[in-house]
This record gives C-alpha cells, sequence and structure tokens, in this order.
C-alpha cells in the first residue's frame, strides 16, 4: 500500500489497515502453533538473504539521521550492522522456539455445585505499536504479536522507515510462505503524524491495545488521547546502588557495564548511588574505570567533597535519561537512603544493587517498588531476550496487566471456559 496523497485518503488507509488487521487476527487466532513457527522461521531465512537490501535501507536511514541532527545515541538505535542483523534473525527463531501460549490452561477450579472452570489464555485481538528509531522493533514486535495470535498494525518512527519497510517486506513473505494472511502483520507506509492520531483513535474499534516505544512526548501523547488501552513503556531512569557490603572489583566491573555497554538503550544505568559510609573508599575506583570508559560524571556536594573535579549536579540531573555517556552520582545513607532516592526519582524501570549482604539485598529487592530490581547485575539485563522471551515490545513500567519485559505471555488476555453436565441455577 502506497502512502496517501492527503488526509482522506490518509483516513481511507488507515481504516482499511485496521478493518484487514481485525480479519486477520481471526484468521491468526485459529492459525496452528506450527504455521506461526513457519512465518518466524521463513522471515528469518529472507532477512539472512536479504541482508544487503535492509543494510543499504538502513544505510540511507542513518546518513539521513545524522544529517537531521539526530542525537549519537538516537542515531546508535537507529544503526544496523551485520551483528545487529544476526541479533534480529537469533529473535526470529527464539521466538519460534517457545511455547505458545494461546490456549494454555492458566488454572482450573470446580465448585461445589460441579461446575468445572477453566481460565485459559487467548490473543488481545489487534495491537498497534507506535515506535521510534529502532528498526528492530518492527520484527520484535510483529514476531511477538504473531506468536501470540495478535495481528500486529505498527507504525514506526519516520528516522527508520526505509529499514522498517525492507524488514516488514521480509515478514510479508514469511507469513505467505506459511499461508497466513499479510495483514496478521502491517506496516503503516507514511511518515504522517496524522496516521498516529487516527491510531490513537481507536479506528472505529479495531484496535484492542496500543503499545509505545518511545520517549517522553510519544508517551505523553498516546497517554493523553489514547481511546484504547495502552501499555506504556516509559523512560528508563535505571539506578545502580552500591552498598558498604559490596565488593569493590563487582562494583566498578557492574558499574561500567550498566553505564557504558551501550549507552543509548533504556536498560542504561543513568544514576549511582554510594553509600554514605564507604564513600570515601568506593567513589575513586568506581569513577576512575567510569573516566577511563568515556563516561561524563555528574555529582553530589558529598561526592564532590571526596573528588571536587566532579561537575556539579543540579536536580534536574538526577530526573534525566541521559541515553549518553554521562551519569548522575550522588551519596545516600544506606539501603534506606537508597530506596528513598530511586522512589523520588525513578521510572519505576530498572533497579540493581551491589552488596555481598544478603539482609541489605532482600530489604533493596523487598522495598524498591521498579518493574525489575536485581542483585549483583547489570541494570543491562533488562532485556526480553536476556530473560529468555525471545524479544520484547518493551518494558513495562506500570502496575497493571505487565510489568518489566513484554513478551508472548503479556500479550495474552484469558477467557472463562465453563464445563456442566446438566446445570441449571435455581
Amino acid at each position: 500500500m502506497n502512502a496517501p496523497a492527503d488526509i482522506d485518503d490518509l483516513s481511507l488507509m488507515m481504516t482499511t489497515i485496521a478493518r484487514d488487521a481485525r480479519r486477520a487476527s481471526t484468521a491468526l487466532r485459529r492459525a496452528a502453533t506450527e504455521q506461526k513457527n513457519a512465518a518466524l522461521k521463513q522471515t528469518a531465512v529472507h532477512i539472512e538473504a536479504s541482508a544487503d537490501t535492509i543494510l543499504a535501507a538502513n544505510a540511507i536511514d542513518v546518513a539521513n539521521a545524522t544529517e537531521n541532527g539526530l542525537s549519537a545515541a538516537m542515531v546508535d538505535r537507529l544503526k544496523l550492522d551485520p551483528a545487529r542483523l544476526d541479533g534480529i534473525v537469533a529473535a526470529l527463531n527464539d521466538i519460534a522456539a517457545l511455547p505458545d501460549p494461546v490456549g494454555v490452561k492458566i488454572s482450573e477450579r470446580v465448585r461445589p455445585n460441579g461446575l468445572r472452570i477453566e481460565r485459559v489464555r487467548t490473543p488481545i485481538g489487534v495491537i498497534a505499536v507506535i515506535y521510534e528509531s529502532r528498526p528492530n522493533v518492527t520484527i520484535d514486535a510483529g514476531a511477538l504479536c504473531l506468536k501470540s495470535g495478535n495481528a500486529a498494525i505498527l507504525r514506526g518512527g519516520s528516522e527508520a522507515l526505509n529499514t522498517s519497510k525492507a524488514l516488514h517486506d521480509q515478514l510479508q513473505q514469511g507469513l505467505t510462505d506459511a499461508g497466513l494472511p499479510t495483514a496478521c502483520v502491517q506496516l503503516v507506509p507514511t511518515a504522517d503524524r496524522a496516521a498516529v492520531g487516527m491510531i490513537l483513535g481507536g479506528l472505529n474499534g479495531d484496535v484492542d491495545l496500543i503499545i509505545p516505544r518511545g520517549g517522553k512526548s510519544l508517551v505523553a501523547r498516546v497517554q493523553a488521547e489514547a481511546r484504547a488501552p495502552v501499555l506504556s513503556h516509559l523512560d528508563g531512569l535505571c539506578h545502580v546502588y552500591v552498598d558498604k557490603d559490596a565488593d569493590i572489583e563487582k562494583a566498578v566491573a557492574i558499574t561500567v557495564n550498566a553505564k557504558m555497554r551501550r549507552t543509548g538503550v533504556c536498560g542504561a544505568a543513568e544514576t549511582l548511588l554510594i553509600d554514605e559510609a564507604r564513600l570515601s573508599e568506593f567513589l575513586p575506583p568506581i569513577a576512575a574505570a567510569l573516566r577511563d570508559a568515556g563516561c561524563h560524571l555528574k555529582a553530589d556536594a558529598r561526592c564532590r567533597a571526596v573528588d571536587p573535579s566532579l561537575e556539579e549536579a543540579a536536580e534536574p540531573d538526577f530526573e534525566t535519561e541521559y541515553l549518553d555517556a554521562v551519569l548522575s552520582v550522588a551519596a545516600v545513607h544506606g539501603v534506606g537512603g537508597a530506596v528513598d532516592h530511586i522512589a523520588t526519582y525513578s521510572s519505576g524501570h530498572t533497579e540493581t544493587i551491589i552488596t555481598e549482604n544478603d539482609v541489605a539485598a532482600s530489604k533493596f529487592l523487598n522495598d524498591v517498588d521498579s518493574a525489575i530490581v536485581m542483585h549483583n547485575a547489570s541494570t543491562q539485563f533488562a532485556d526480553g531476550g536476556e530473560f529468555g522471551l525471545g524479544a520484547e515490545i518493551g518494558i513495562a513500567t506500570g502496575r497493571l496487566h505487565a510489568r518489566g519485559p513484554v513478551g508472548l505471555e503479556e500479550l495474552t488476555t484469558y477467557k472463562n471456559v465453563v464445563h456442566g453436565v446438566d446445570h441449571v441455577r435455581d
């Protein structure tokens, strides 16, 4: 489908996409696991065969993004190379290998009157995913929706449109090879922002769930305007807390990895907290390792008293998702102080404690109310693939339906199946 010439054409295109998705969702709901897996595996084959075409399309997007002044972090999210393309292929095969959640019995109970009631997983229906920058989301989101029995409407960012189209073409081939409707996964083929507004309007009730994956402004708009349920992926304002009972070598290695492995991902640490009881001992080696890795540090007054060369941190710094080689640093009073700081500033994404004290670790893991809490592990493990989900649509930071990496199970709902014999109600 070609991009529309005006708003009337756009409206017709979007309602057609939604209507086709609804029809496809019915076919997909009935599809056998083997058929869905075949579509995923064939897509992987087509991506491998079309690697040069996909990377050429990505090179155009990266060049345009650089020329248009996108930040280094955004360009990094956008860029594909052979290794990242191999990762996309691996994710497809991983998702194909995962158990199909559709039809799984969650629970069963028998009432005193003999009625047997089962709770069974079922697809949500039609899911619209609105995302920015990362072209791999085109495949991750499409594949997860497909395997979980949901039709997908994908609206990627304009900066990645060429790459997303090239990847989506391979997904369409995979669906065709498996005998499934190509409307099971559709890509909105225009950068017109009015298309987003139409999705948020619900497209005549044909959209059952909207998942935004992007920056604050995108998520805020979706939450404010959506007329369908929203599963939000908010900022990754992640924290590393170094407890007084930490092993300093572990603290250095984990902190540097959490911040610098990839600074542009949502699981990258943005704030380092250090127990004031060991601040003068722990701060210098951690700060030195971070600087050696190319990280710029902004610190509070207590940290600057130990190392005056650190830049002074302002209050807004502790509320900032840098997505860059910049890290805020603060001293806190024990685990309780770390928990309080996180409660004040965190986006509810991922937090980790570095300690050899199991009591301190237990308190941190129990008291921090984020979607992912860790002990002696880098925040960069906040990833669907690392959680064994094959891939993810995003990290849900809310408190309803799903928290953390959103994979296959999180893209299903359930129905109640009731078995009777000759039951009638008095």
